[in-house]
């Protein structure tokens, strides 16, 4: 019988310990079966012994990163016949690394979760962006908690989505309240006859449109691009800018295939301004209906001195 593994990552105190307390304490999740919790690092929440008595739970700390091994999870399997397993992951290990390794061979990693605290996050993205890069990347739910009335929910999101595009993202307030928050103001007018982005705003933008395209949907945007592929008929292309991901090494096109009427002279590596109607549709590729921005107008532009996007 297959063993579902839940894999919780985060930096230390952002709130994976109390999050896998809060999971087995739910009966709906616990029937009674045995759980084995692998702490690999420890907080200041601890799973006490009432606790894994009452959950039915046994704990198993890993203080080296060395001692997390193949051999070692299959000892482990051997020893206690878990029904299911929950990991807390060490902040400062690599989980991409971790993924690599041999599970065994009943073991079935089913989920991998994130906490990421609200209220320090902005220090871990500027200081060790890399670090929680691999933190994030893989996650299928991100918990962002500890929010308050001072959160930047489009500062975090955006940076989040610019790691993992498809992680579902959860946001809890101080106390515990979840999707309580409201949004954002975002820094240009939506009702405008023409929504202008700024050049520091185009990030905010395009994960705002990536999460709620039909916003968007059948109004004017002009805003700013270098432009990376065009189609053989020219009546299409690619533009967009780049948003660091983990590292300056390392970024991403953030960017929108754009349709025209007729053929449009273009070059790779041309900055353009492009003043679109925004249409909504179903992207075969991404499964998933996306912003398109059909051409209106469009004039050349002199390169940006700063063309990294920032979430700020």
């Amino acid at each position: 019988m297959d063993v579902p593994v839940y894999l919780f990552t985060g930096f230390l105190e952002s709130g994976k310990s109390s999050m896998m307390k809060e999971t087995l304490s739910d009966p709906e999740f616990n029937d009674g079966s045995k759980t084995l919790i692998l702490a690999c690092e420890q907080g200041e929440v601890e799973f006490d012994k009432p606790f894994l008595k009452q959950t039915h739970s046994v704990l198993v700390n890993v203080e080296e990163k060395e001692e997390l091994t193949a051999d070692y999870l299959e000892k482990l399997e051997h020893e206690y016949r878990p029904k299911q397993v929950f990991i807390e992951f060490n902040g400062m290990w690599s989980v991409t690394e971790f993924l690599d390794m041999e599970f065994p061979i009943n073991w079935m990693l089913v989920q991998i979760i994130s906490t990421v605290d609200a209220q320090t996050f902005m220090m871990y993205v500027n200081n060790m962006r890399s670090l929680m890069y691999d933190q994030l990347v893989h996650s299928e739910m991100i918990l962002i908690n500890r929010c308050d009335s001072n959160t930047k929910k489009s500062f975090l999101r955006s940076n989040i989505k610019a790691i993992n595009k498809g992680a579902q993202i959860i946001y809890e307030s101080v106390d515990g309240g979840i999707n309580d928050l409201p949004e954002d103001d975002l820094p240009f007018d939506l009702n405008a006859e023409v929504i202008d982005i700024q050049d520091d705003d185009y990030g905010l933008w395009y994960m705002d449109a990536l999460d709620h395209p039909y916003k968007y949907d059948g109004k004017v945007v002009r805003f700013k691009g270098k432009v990376v592929h065009v189609e053989k008929d020219k009546r299409s292309f690619v533009m967009g800018r780049y948003a660091m991901v983990c590292c300056a090494e390392d970024t991403s096109l953030i960017g929108y295939l754009c349709k025209c009427a007729k053929p449009v002279n273009l070059a790779v590596n041309e900055w353009i301004t492009v003043t679109a109607r925004i249409e909504v549709e179903y992207d075969e590729e991404y499964q998933r209906n996306l912003v398109v921005p059909h051409v209106q107008a469009l004039r050349m532009e002199d390169e940006l001195k700063e063309d990294l996007v920032y979430f700020s």
